[in-house]
């Protein structure tokens, strides 16, 4: 009965044990039976007096201990993640192909020197090299080896230790055993060619320096991969001449100058208003927005990027301006002739394509901050505005779109211009966007109708208590008499009599 009880203790103490040992192991108090042979040669090279007890001799004094410790060595070596043990599969290829090439191809015979490459986190490697080999092709060794010989001898061990990247350093030493470089390299990706040219700049291998910039001068970049290529250049500062192949497809020289690049712009954006195409024009329109609104996130000053100028933008609004007026100016003239109303019909489908033109140069002019100028330029419009009256609503309503894309932006700040040219804006437009306004929300692209009356009833309430007065009782007058159809600009109704009547 008592050795029943005995056992039983046993066994219920063995999880608490268990859970000790890997603790202490863990805190460092037991050694790990797979460094203890390191840690062994180490303490005896330091001369310690008493050689310390071994983890066999501590076993054999208590089995039940002895197998808690085997069982935990067990679990911890399924523990060891999945990448370092790919890692060290690559390594080892990478130490036989270091045999194979020393031997085979340089016929040098037996090695000279041991290089050991040792981790931050403790991963140890060494290599069987040859001094001479290490002298000739890396001016880090070639010193640290000419200087040990002065001191004495050459030396027979190498250790280089805390490094970021032990896979790298062993390889870049495998490429000094290599004859055609290049080739060597084919087939790398972009993130161990530069692992490679980092080490490769540390080690002063002028040759793998060379061979891994032009590998990257000639392979294709993910954006990734491209700000990581330009992170590792700037940081390694290399000579620029050695640079500068692999920089030029990411910047240019200070010759083109940005009137180069807008002569660029000028085309792009040409290109894109003339353009046949509708599916592809909405594309290409969408697509050159993006990339105008597109900033570097490193670069806080606007006034460094290259970007389109406000002339450009400019020539180009008063291109889609000239054409409608032309388009309307033929429109009205068909309009008076039966015989010609065929005619008629593709001129209002190019007054829909050049207003949508000019809506989108005036959107990147309001995104680039520059269209306070053009709301002059649009209140100015008093002809357009007279042919705009003489056509149907339902081909002609797309060009209110630019008049209330104008007073959105007001309403919202993004537009600061004297009270005489808002006045003019609204005085030449207002009537035409309430007369199209039904039009703009049922049509094929329609506008946000919360949106457009906010920023028109913004806009009203910048003019002086009269002007307010004057645009609103107009707007009451036509709002009770078609509803929905006309612009519901209550609130702005609303401050205008507070202001009016009850302050």
């Amino acid at each position: 009965m008592c050795l029943l009880k005995c056992l039983i203790n046993k066994l219920l103490l063995l999880p608490m044990a268990s859970r000790k040992v890997s603790t202490m192991r863990k805190k460092g108090f037991t050694s790990d039976p797979t460094l203890s042979l390191s840690l062994s040669q180490s303490r005896k090279a330091s001369a310690s007096p008493s050689p310390p007890a071994t983890e066999s001799t501590r076993q054999s004094h208590n089995p039940i201990l002895s197998e808690m410790l085997s069982e935990e060595h067990k679990r911890e070596s399924k523990t060891i993640p999945e990448s370092r043990r790919k890692t060290r599969t690559r390594v080892a290829k990478l130490l036989t192909e270091l045999k194979i090439r020393s031997f085979s191809k340089w016929g040098l015979g037996s090695s000279d020197l041991r290089l050991r490459v040792i981790s931050k986190d403790g991963y140890k490697v060494s290599m069987d090299v040859h001094s001479r080999v290490l002298s000739e092709k890396s001016g880090f060794f070639a010193d640290k080896l000419s200087r040990r010989r002065h001191k004495g001898g050459v030396p027979q061990t190498v250790e280089i230790s805390v490094c970021d990247d032990v896979e790298a350093y062993v390889e870049t030493v495998v490429l000094m055993y290599c004859d055609d470089l290049k080739k060597r390299l084919i087939g790398q990706n972009v993130n161990k060619v530069l692992a490679l040219l980092k080490v490769s700049a540390a080690m002063m291998f002028d040759a793998g320096i060379s061979s891994c910039l032009e590998h990257l001068e000639a392979v294709p970049w993910s954006e990734e991969e491209e700000e990581k290529v330009l992170s590792h250049l700037s940081q390694l500062e290399l000579h620029g001449s050695m640079t500068d192949d692999v920089l030029q497809r990411v910047s240019s020289k200070p010759s083109a100058s940005a009137r180069a690049a807008d002569a660029v712009f000028l085309k792009l954006l040409g290109d894109v208003l003339e353009a046949k195409d509708d599916k592809a024009r909405r594309e290409v329109k969408a697509l050159i927005s993006r990339l105008l609104r597109a900033k570097d996130p490193f670069d806080d000053d606007d006034e460094n990027r290259l970007n389109v100028s406000k002339d450009t933008l400019y020539n180009l609004s008063h291109r889609c301006v000239s054409s409608l007026v032309l388009c309307l100016s033929e429109a009205t003239t068909c309009m008076d002739s039966s015989s010609r109303r065929d005619q008629g019909r593709a001129l209002m489908s190019e007054i829909a394509r050049e207003a949508d033109n000019l809506e989108w140069i005036v959107g990147i002019l309001i995104d680039k901050r520059m269209a306070n100028d053009f709301v002059k330029l649009w209140g100015d419009q008093k002809d357009l505005a007279e042919l705009h009256s003489k056509i149907p609503t339902m081909y002609r309503h797309e060009i209110s779109r630019v008049t209330a894309q104008l007073c959105i932006a007001i309403g919202r700040g993004n537009i600061l211009v004297p009270e005489h040219t808002r006045f003019c804006l609204l005085s030449t437009w207002l009537e035409a966007l309430y007369e199209d306004f039904a039009w703009m929300r049922r049509g094929s692209r329609p506008v946000d109708k919360k949106l457009v009356e906010d920023g028109i009833g913004k806009t009203i309430l910048t003019l002086s208590l009269m002007q307010q007065q004057a645009f609103l009782l107009n707007w009451f007058d036509r709002f009770i008499n078609h509803g929905d159809d006309c612009p519901n600009i209550q609130r702005a109704f609303q401050v205008w009599w507070r202001r009016a009547f009850i302050r």
